[in-house]
């Protein structure tokens, strides 16, 4: 029951990616964002409301559905208004701000519990409620997004959301306002078109690698970690309140320092090194703790209980500041701008059946092994770096429009699983370098995908475009 109240959430945030995409596509970014947030706030009401588990759980339900709806357009939002040279900072800010979510939501709960009636377990819940109410107000004044305006056929208003936003002009000349503007608005889709391009063949290889990519970095195990790690590090030898402290406090505490420095760099070092060095040390942890409890090395006394506590706060501050950050950035950035929105959510809402899926079990494994759910998670992951590995273009410093180059060509074959096979093993020894190709030719971009926008910025081009107002939007909306 524990379970599966708190993973239903997630279970009903699933749902809303089958829509709201292609609704984002069709209303705006921000009105939906806005309806999401609405359902959210009235399903925090019904939580905090409750006076029966039934009503509880209907309002969690709300809950899912909501922030399934708006998380589903938060980082193509981000992805759209953000300038290429800072992209990955500001797509990075929604896991700064889970951060310091998990912080406020602690400190929450360990100042209500000392309430003497039903105030002490309600408080959270309006607290949330408050927080989400100013989201969907903010969301009548914040600049909706230049290129989802440009699509719709809103040149003059895209204009002046891009002059709000203090845009570079030379990077909205060359990657938003191009001739291939043209042919995206004439290529505007249906809601069950938007829903289906995304799996025809031009596509699928980005729609794959998104749903691939926010749907492992949950089944690492990270959210059965926080979820449950007062049960984890009782599990290891703690005392429940010792447990309890270290788990949900300190924990909470350094996963929101280590993410501040992780977000600043984030448009500093490749996406293709943070996956993989991340990946890697998040295996490590969870392999290393499997094994510690296989051989039966963890007990109330002794190092063993220590080094347990020790991987435990190394997953999660990996995590925080790697896969956390990496993957809601390269899921929305590696889409073109006909699938972008329906892609991410659909991306979006994998990541949230994953999550139930790990928030649901954790206890189930836990309860029946010491070691088993280790091993699961640890090798789901080492799995998941070797797929990267092998299919994962590098994004960073490029512009929204020249990425799509590197899902063509040459550049398909060489990240391709049979590419670096052939490249292991001395047969192919052309590599082609993807930033000179995703810079070589807007032309190309509009020839062969005839739904995008042309464009490309060169690194040297894409330096040094970044200004204050498109941080605050992305800021609120986090």
């Amino acid at each position: 029951m524990r379970g599966f109240t708190v993973s239903l959430l997630m279970l009903m945030g699933t749902f809303p990616a089958l829509i709201s995409g292609q609704l984002a596509d069709k209303h705006g970014r921000l009105h939906v964002t806005m309806v999401g947030v609405t359902l959210f706030v009235v399903g925090a009401v019904l939580q905090g409301a409750a006076h029966r588990m039934p009503m509880f759980l209907v309002g969690r339900a709300l809950c899912g559905l909501g922030e399934g709806t708006w998380l589903s357009c938060v980082s193509v939002y981000i992805t759209e208004i953000a300038p290429s040279s800072r992209r990955g900072t500001l797509v990075s800010l929604p896991q700064l701000n889970a951060c310091v979510g998990v912080c406020v939501g602690y400190f929450t709960c360990y100042g209500s519990i000392r309430i003497n009636s039903s105030m002490s377990w309600r408080m959270p819940f309006v607290v949330e409620g408050v927080i989400a109410l100013f989201l969907a107000i903010s969301c009548f004044f914040l600049p909706e997004s230049p290129r989802w305006l440009l699509l719709n056929g809103k040149r003059d208003a895209a204009i002046r959301e891009l002059d709000r936003l203090d845009f570079s002009r030379v990077e909205a000349e060359k990657d938003l306002l191009g001739p291939a503007a043209e042919q995206a608005i004439a290529a505007r889709l249906s809601t069950m078109e938007g829903f289906l391009i995304m799996f025809r063949r031009r596509y699928r290889s980005r729609t794959i690698l998104a749903l691939f990519v926010l749907g492992m970095v949950q089944l690492c195990g990270i959210d059965g970690v926080l979820y449950y790690a007062p049960t984890l590090f009782a599990q290891a030898g703690l005392p429940p309140q010792s447990a309890s402290f270290l788990a949900s406090g300190l924990s909470a505490i350094l996963m929101l320092a280590i993410s501040i420095p992780a977000t600043l760099f984030s448009d500093r070092v490749p996406c293709r090194t943070v996956a993989l060095v991340g990946g890697t040390l998040l295996a490590a942890c969870m392999l290393i703790i499997g094994s510690l409890y296989a051989v039966d090395s963890v007990h109330t006394y002794g190092a063993g209980r220590w080094v347990v506590i020790v991987l435990i706060f190394a997953f999660a501050l990996t995590y925080v500041s790697t896969w956390g950050m990496v993957g809601k950035i390269y899921a929305s950035e590696i889409q073109p701008s006909v699938t972008r929105s329906s892609a991410s959510a659909l991306a979006q809402g994998l990541g949230f059946f994953t999550n139930f899926l790990v928030a649901i079990t954790t206890p189930i494994f836990l309860a029946n092994s010491s070691f088993g759910a280790y091993f699961l998670f640890g090798g789901l992951t080492l799995g998941t770096v070797v797929v990267l590995g092998a299919c994962m273009p590098e994004t960073r410093g490029l512009s929204l429009e020249a990425i799509q180059d590197a899902f063509r060509g040459s550049i398909v074959k060489k990240f391709s699983l049979a590419g670096s096979v052939r490249r292991w093993l001395g047969l192919n020894s052309d590599a082609v370098s993807m930033r000179s190709s995703a810079s070589s030719g807007h032309e190309r971009i509009a020839e062969s995908e005839g739904v995008e926008m042309s464009g490309g910025l060169r690194d040297s081009e894409a330096t040094g475009i970044f200004t204050l107002p498109a941080v605050v939007p992305a800021i609120v909306v986090t």
